[in-house]
This record gives C-alpha cells, sequence and structure tokens, in this order.
C-alpha cells in the first residue's frame, strides 16, 4: 500500500502518468500544479513561487492526514543559447526545476518524517551531461543532482530518497519549442506511463531497502550516456 503520495506536476506528462500509476497501485494521489488535476485531489500553486509551493504541500497533507510520498516531477524548459533566452525566462527554469523541488520536499519533510516516507526526484539525463542551448535546464537538473544526493545522506534512515533519472519521454514537454529543439522524426521516446511504473517500484520498497538512482531512457536515448 503506497498510501498518500504527493505529486508535482501531475496533471500532465510523466507527473500525470505517475498519479495514474500510484492509484493503480493502491495509493492515494496528491496533485500539485499550475491548473487543476481532473480526477485527483489536488491543489493549484506556482513552483515558481516558494510561498505557493509550501502552502500547497500544507493543504494537501492536511486533507490527508499526512504524507507518504513526495514526487517532484514538475519542470519547464526554456531552449536557446544564453544571451538569446531572456533573463526571466532563464530564472523561471532554475526556479521551478530546483528551486520548486527544494521548497516542495522542505515543507514536506515533517510530515515525511512521521511516516518515514520517501522522496523521489526528477533529474535528467541532462542532469549528467550538458548540452549546448540548455544552460538553464542543465543547471536546474545538475542542481537537482546534487541536491538529491546531498538530500540522501542527510535523511539516511529517517526517509528513503530516490533521483529518478529520465531520459526522452512522448509527452507535451516538447511542445511549442522551435524546430531545432523538438524530437527528430525517428527519435524514439519511451511512454511516461512506463517511466511512472519505475517511480511505483521506488515508492513500494520496504522499509531500510532503498532504491538510490534510477537512469530510465530509450534504448536509443542520445544524451546518455
Amino acid at each position: 500500500m503506497l498510501g498518500d503520495i504527493l505529486i508535482t506536476g501531475g496533471a500532465s506528462g510523466l507527473g500525470h502518468a505517475v498519479a495514474e500509476a500510484v492509484a493503480k497501485a493502491g495509493g492515494r494521489p496528491l496533485v500539485v500544479d499550475l491548473r487543476a488535476a481532473d480526477g485527483f485531489d489536488h491543489a493549484v500553486a506556482d513552483l515558481a513561487d516558494r510561498s505557493q509551493a509550501e502552502r500547497a504541500v500544507r493543504e494537501l497533507a492536511e486533507r490527508a492526514g499526512g504524507l507518504d510520498g513526495v514526487v517532484t516531477a514538475a519542470g519547464i524548459d526554456a531552449c536557446g543559447r544564453l544571451e538569446d533566452v531572456t533573463a526571466d525566462d532563464w530564472e523561471r527554469v532554475i526556479k521551478v526545476n530546483l528551486m520548486g523541488t527544494a521548497a516542495t520536499v522542505r515543507a514536506a519533510l515533517p510530515y515525511l518524517r512521521e511516516s518515514s516516507g520517501r522522496v523521489v526526484t526528477c533529474a535528467s539525463t541532462l542532469g549528467l551531461r550538458a548540452v549546448s542551448d540548455a544552460t538553464a535546464y542543465c543547471a536546474a537538473k545538475f542542481g537537482v543532482v546534487g541536491f538529491t544526493r546531498a538530500l540522501a545522506a542527510e535523511l539516511a534512515g529517517q526517509v528513503g530518497v530516490t533521483m529518478l533519472v529520465p531520459g526522452g519521454m512522448a509527452t507535451n514537454f516538447f511542445d511549442g519549442r522551435p524546430e531545432q529543439y523538438q524530437p527528430g522524426p525517428d527519435a524514439r521516446l519511451n511512454r511516461p506511463e512506463d517511466v511512472a511504473q519505475t517511480v511505483v517500484f521506488a515508492l513500494s520498497q520496504p522499509p531500510g531497502c532503498e532504491v538510490r538512482e534510477l537512469v530510465v531512457c530509450p534504448s536509443t536515448e542520445t544524451s546518455w550516456p
């Protein structure tokens, strides 16, 4: 039994797939997103705003009577060379992907300590390998990698911590990008439903057994290894 699992970005993409997988596994998804998540208990919040993130976590945790896990699946990108991406867009990527992850986990910690719960953060293959025209995204996801590894050391024996490193997925993440930043016509992307199953696997481990890091990518992933 997974219990009450808070999922950021749960209204679409990987986050929505995780919410559905958690529900199918007998858990209760609690979604935080910029928009309502139909079919799931949710709170609307902009993760770029720390106070909104903290309020959403508290609101959902109090309604549920606690938290058994947190999955930080919310993420955005701003493609382009550093001088071509506006400072506001660049900084928003950092705020949502990195600062929003930290704010969500920080707010959830009192509940997770009580339940001996678990955290699953969402990094990226671009958190381990840098590419051009992705300074904001790489900076944010490299930050998530460092944050998660330090968090795992800090919470050892108290709260389980797993870092998910996904490659390309067939979601709306690429919508609206210029053509050069879109997956090619022959790109093979993972289904978010399949990646979500690995998250449920990490959340389902017995006490004392932890999956520290998971790399889940298409077999032809160009950014790994």
